[in-house]
């Protein structure tokens, strides 16, 4: 009886996504210096940093919400074509490439004339023509999944903010995204509701998904992430696994930053 082979190491895995030199600037003000990312399949990265350090314009980068003034973006092995100027060099290949990333948000950016159901089928309807019984059976399961299914006929208004972000992210799974982008997806949120989105997003790392979250909550992203990236200045300060850069920080910057935190 042979042996069955070791599981492949999360670095062996194929990569889902990689950033390479990403710089951006508003005007004058150089927000991201030079960063580089990569994300293979299964990797939950976790990102830190403090305010205007240039988290949430990387992310907002990778799914080209907004512009890159340099460097290369490659999902999924394919590399997304830009112009010199950072800009993209083919519509059709964003939109698609942006169908393959659930983005989730600081705010909800639920449609709040529609109905939660409504909310998580109307682009697997309209944008990418599924049936609507189709796509009405996977938002159901996917409400249920987030404990969601007794709210699918209310209007996010009716809705807690942790009920809504849990909405949220159970329209991006309905897009089947090959990795999540989650943008401090409970700084929104009152404390006694942090914890129910928490959990979500825990089961989905849980799952194995690929996922990269812009984060300020310390404990959950030494629990759930396998790499932790720390930015500062628009720089990549220091980055690896959660056990060593929250128990063993080489930056003063990253030291002085846990204990502002802590």
């Amino acid at each position: 009886m042979t042996e069955a082979a070791p599981a492949p190491s999360r670095s062996a895995a194929p990569e889902a996504i990689r950033v390479t030199g990403l710089r951006k600037s508003f005007g004058p003000l150089e927000v991201l210096k030079g960063v580089d990312l990569t994300a293979h399949e299964g990797d939950v990265i976790a990102v830190i940093g403090g305010s205007g350090s240039g988290k949430s314009t990387m992310l907002r980068c990778i799914n080209f919400l907004e512009t890159p003034s340099a460097g290369t973006i490659t999902i999924a092995g394919e590399p997304v074509r830009q112009r010199p100027d950072g800009t993209a060099a083919d519509r059709r290949q964003i939109e698609r490439i942006r169908q393959s990333l659930g983005m989730v948000f600081q705010q909800f950016n639920l449609w709040t004339h529609k109905t939660v159901l409504d909310n998580l089928i109307e682009v697997p309807v309209h944008v990418l023509h599924q049936p609507k019984a189709e796509a009405t059976d996977r938002a159901m399961s996917l409400l249920a999944r987030v404990g969601l299914a007794d709210k699918a006929h209310s209007y996010p208004a009716f809705l807690s903010g942790g009920q809504q972000q849990r909405a949220a992210i159970a329209r991006a799974l309905c897009m089947e995204p090959k990795a999540m982008l989650f943008d401090e997806p409970t700084s929104a949120l009152d404390p006694e509701l942090v914890g129910e989105v928490l959990a979500v997003i825990r089961a989905l790392a849980a799952e194995g998904r690929t996922m990269i979250l812009v984060t300020h909550e310390m404990k959950f992203a030494r629990e759930v992430a396998s790499h932790v990236m720390f930015l500062a200045g628009g720089l990549v300060e220091e980055e690896g696994p959660p056990d060593r850069l929250f128990g063993a920080p080489q930056s003063p910057r990253l030291q002085q930053f846990l204990r502002s935190v802590g």
